[in-house]
């Protein structure tokens, strides 16, 4: 099988690690909906066994996958039109991500920043998954033959990690079964900063929570915490240029552009020469418009469990029937007849 024989398929998802922000909508969900389409098969899933490389409570571990479905299903991810699930439902990510780990060198894995970033000094203490969790995601990738990633530029070296062992599984079976995926970083707000200092990424963890949007936040909450963002005394300049060295600033135009599908160009060819006390409200008000009624439909789903429980079972299923012919054939490949019971 070439490059050119696979599906173009994608393949993406978000840990239920609680708290999503406009980060997470504008950096990852709202891309995934608009891929929704004739270009590709779209697959989206709640990679919950990745969020347990850190302890979770399972109550927890539960309502936070709730959260994350609903808010993929709020924001436009139709059952109908794309697979979505979560990842502990598909047992093939695991074994797939077993024998990725059997692939994958020790050197590239010592190569991943975002480890490092985690572990922190604790490299003795923390949890092997937590080291080897790049494999699997890998293998959440490969396990339906994906060919493009949507990812912010921090995830960019995990689809680079998946790329090499691809590339490795392929080259040691004399095989072109893996396709090379490519990753999609395109597009304003693809780093939403934390709405009081904008050289700080926008965080669930933050000091204050008017640093950030939730995604559960109200209208009224959503319009206030844009009205009071950190700014400076500048007005907007007419050129992107003109943005240099003023994060607040540029933060604040990115945001409006990625919600208003526009680029950071046409927004400054509509508001350059204006003051923050223009420009504040049109964004506070299209924020209200663009995602209140995400809020509202979240709430709703999250008071309503077992639907969210229903339609994840059911995407279980279609991603197992893609899922399982290139499990199978995988293990064939390595010189395994699997056999489920």
């Amino acid at each position: 099988m070439s490059d050119s024989a696979f599906t173009p398929r994608v393949f993406s998802g978000i840990k239920p690690s609680g708290g999503l922000t406009l980060g997470n909508y504008l950096g990852a969900i709202k891309r995934w909906v608009d891929m929704q389409g004739p270009d590709f098969e779209t697959i989206y899933c709640v990679v919950d066994l990745h969020a347990i490389t850190v302890w979770q409570d399972p109550a927890d571990l539960k309502r936070s996958t709730h959260e994350v479905a609903a808010a993929m299903l709020a924001s436009g991810i139709d059952p109908d039109k794309s697979v979505l699930f979560n990842q502990s439902q598909v047992p093939g990510h695991a074994e797939l991500g077993w024998l990725f780990n059997c692939v994958a060198r020790v050197g590239w894995m010592n190569r991943m920043t975002q480890f490092k970033d985690k572990a922190g000094k604790n490299t003795e203490k923390v949890s092997l998954g937590l080291y080897a969790y790049p494999s699997l995601m890998a293998a959440d990738i490969l396990l339906y033959h994906a060919t493009h990633v949507p990812v912010g530029e921090d995830q960019k070296q995990h689809v680079e990690l998946t790329r090499d062992i691809a590339a490795k599984f392929n080259h040691d079976y004399g095989v072109e079964f893996f396709p090379i995926t490519t990753p999609v970083i395109e597009g304003p707000a693809m780093r939403v900063m934390n709405l009081r200092d904008g050289a700080k990424k926008m965080s669930k963890s933050g000091e204050s929570d008017m640093e950030r949007i939730n995604m559960l936040d109200d209208a009224d909450t959503i319009a206030k915490k844009f009205k009071k963002a950190r700014t400076d005394p500048e007005g907007l300049p007419s050129e992107v240029d003109g943005l240099k060295d003023r994060p607040e600033a540029r933060n604040l135009v990115d945001i409006y552009a990625g919600l208003a599908d526009t680029t950071t160009e046409a927004v400054l060819g509509e508001f350059g020469g204006a003051g923050w006390g223009t420009f504040k409200p049109a964004l506070a008000d299209l924020a209200v418009e663009k995602l209140a009624p995400i809020s509202t439909e979240m709430k709703r789903l999250l008071d309503a469990p077992d639907e969210i429980d229903a339609l994840l079972a059911k995407g279980a299923e279609k991603a197992e029937t893609i899922a399982e012919p290139i499990l199978e054939r995988t293990f064939e490949i390595m010189g395994f007849v699997r056999s489920r019971r």
